[in-house]
């Protein structure tokens, strides 16, 4: 039986004893205590309010009254509720724990002194590491507890929870085995479990260990329901996200930036700016997608402002002692760098992380695109066709990309194909005129020339007749030189005839001229 079972099952002594007339002061005490430790933090507040209006109420009732209001997010009511509480170690740990939540490192660092050296004290301490994001210091406290205190097991979940969030999802594992050989239905190490095979595997392998926790949720087990319920929808790709998530932004941090991360796959990006605006992110997390929703909104309305608080973002996490050797940190640096166009240095923090991202296709799209960037048209060109998304590979981006690569490769019949399964609007313009500049300037006349005839027949401006009579001269210099065939002389007479310059015909005359030099039939 697992303590959480243990806890229930008191729970309900206590409500027998209560309901039978047996109840006393001690009763409802438990009581409180039970429904606190089953995370139903609103009975205990009920229970504690009762027991704070008592002539002479128990002792720490308003010290645990705060607890219940800092459980429920109510963290100016557990202020005022402390205001009452005598000095007390649990005192001393909420005050310090408040400090935290209110943002306020001044009374953080003041309480931080009052802390002992005991068990309790030294968890609160870990703890508040662990929601600073300094895991390996909070694995140090969790750790030293546990060679004096094997007994003491849930500290296991911890530490796994601490190698959860550095990546460490296998070491995670097998400390968490520890404890779920003894407590094999715990809710918290169950959902642990599969977020780690999250991440190992996929979201089916996740959700295949959460079936035990389904099983008990749908009956009378209930604590950790909300987890249980944020965290298949993460586990399902998102599926439910708009029933599931918008009423647990307030009690799961997690699951405004998962809201967020929905609308952003949903190209929803000012509803998921309106989400994530008012948020001073706290953890790297926070930083990193308030820095992607920025380069979205960014994107989408042309905003300087928007790209460069993103930058700024990516690059304080970036650089930041905690992470700036995490594979997310290194995303981050990377990113920083591609919003000032320093490739060379995109380059290199996206290498040194390449082979976890091997078949990732956000990933290879930002590496191909630094690799085109810095003339590495070869490696680019391997890096886009690797990328199997629909959505990316329809962007204008990836095309334009794709079809420089293309001609520089000297594949430039590839490019060509790109451009005619495009269909007919301002990108596939702006397409012609990479495929016909790019084209000329690598020598690929005769694609170039296409690409010019194109252009002109769109927009009749001299400039695109300029091209094309270049691209022109071009081919008929390569027949001549014997790299491309004579017949090729029909098509390009026949693409001069769709000019009205008057130029053409004093062009056809000299390209008639010298075929009929060489006996060749145009």
């Amino acid at each position: 039986m697992s303590l959480v079972s243990e806890t229930a099952q008191e729970g309900r002594r206590f409500q027998f004893d209560q309901s039978s007339g047996k109840g006393t002061e001690t009763t409802d005490l438990w009581l409180g205590y039970c429904a606190f430790h089953l995370g139903d933090y609103k009975k205990a507040l009920s229970i504690y309010q009762t027991l704070s209006h008592m002539p002479k109420p128990p002792p720490d009732t308003s010290s645990n009254l705060a607890c219940c209001y800092f459980f429920l997010g109510m963290y100016p009511q557990a202020e005022k509720a402390l205001e009452t509480a005598d000095g007390s170690p649990l005192k001393t740990r909420l005050q310090f724990h408040l400090a935290h939540k209110l943002g306020d490192e001044k009374k953080l660092m003041e309480h931080h002194q009052h802390l002992q050296d005991i068990i309790q004290d030294q968890l609160s301490l870990a703890s508040i590491h662990y929601l600073r994001s300094h895991y390996q210091e909070a694995i140090d406290i969790y750790k030293r507890i546990l060679l004096d205190n094997r007994e003491y097991l849930a500290l296991n979940v911890y530490v796994a929870l601490c190698y959860y969030k550095l990546d460490y999802y296998d070491v995670s594992q097998e400390v968490l085995a520890v404890y779920l050989q003894k407590y094999p239905d715990s809710a918290i190490a169950i959902n642990l479990k599969a977020c780690n095979h999250f991440r190992l595997y996929n979201g089916k392998a996740a959700e295949s260990e959460m079936k035990t926790l389904l099983d008990q949720s749908s009956s009378s087990f209930n604590f950790g329901h909300d987890l249980i319920k944020h965290n298949l929808v993460v586990f399902r790709g998102g599926t439910g996200s708009l029933q599931v998530l918008p009423s647990l932004v307030d009690v799961i941090p997690e699951a405004r930036l998962n809201l967020v991360i929905y609308h952003l796959r949903q190209d929803e990006y000012q509803e998921a700016f309106a989400l994530i605006r008012d948020l001073e992110p706290s953890v790297p997390q926070e930083y990193i997608l308030k820095g992607i929703v920025n380069v979205a909104i960014g994107q989408d309305t042309g905003s300087r402002d928007h790209m460069k608080v993103a930058q700024q973002f990516f690059q304080l996490v970036g650089s930041s002692a905690s992470e700036c050797d995490t594979i997310p940190g290194r995303q981050c640096m990377a990113s920083s760098f591609f919003l000032q166009r320093q490739f060379e240095d995109v380059q290199l923090y996206l290498s040194s992380i390449k082979s976890y991202y091997f078949n990732d296709d956000s990933f290879n799209f930002n590496y191909a695109q630094a690799k085109a960037a810095l003339g590495n048209y070869k490696e680019a060109e391997e890096t886009f066709l690797l990328i199997q998304n629909d959505k990316l590979q329809n962007e204008y981006v990836y095309i334009s990309h794709l079809a420089r690569c293309y001609i520089m490769n000297g594949k430039p019949q590839s490019a060509w194909e790109l451009y005619l399964k495009m269909e007919t609007c301002s990108e596939s313009f702006s397409l012609l005129q990479l495929i016909s500049n790019d084209c000329y300037r690598m020598g690929h006349f005769w694609h170039a020339l296409k690409a010019f005839d194109m252009l002109e027949r769109l927009d009749p401006n001299p400039e695109h007749w300029e091209g094309k009579r270049g691209a022109c001269a071009g081919v008929f210099q390569m027949i001549i030189a014997g790299k491309h065939p004579k017949t090729q002389l029909t098509d390009v007479i026949q693409l001069l005839r769709n000019s009205a310059s008057s130029q053409v015909e004093n062009i056809i005359r000299t390209i008639k001229r010298w075929a009929k030099e060489n006996h060749i039939n145009v």
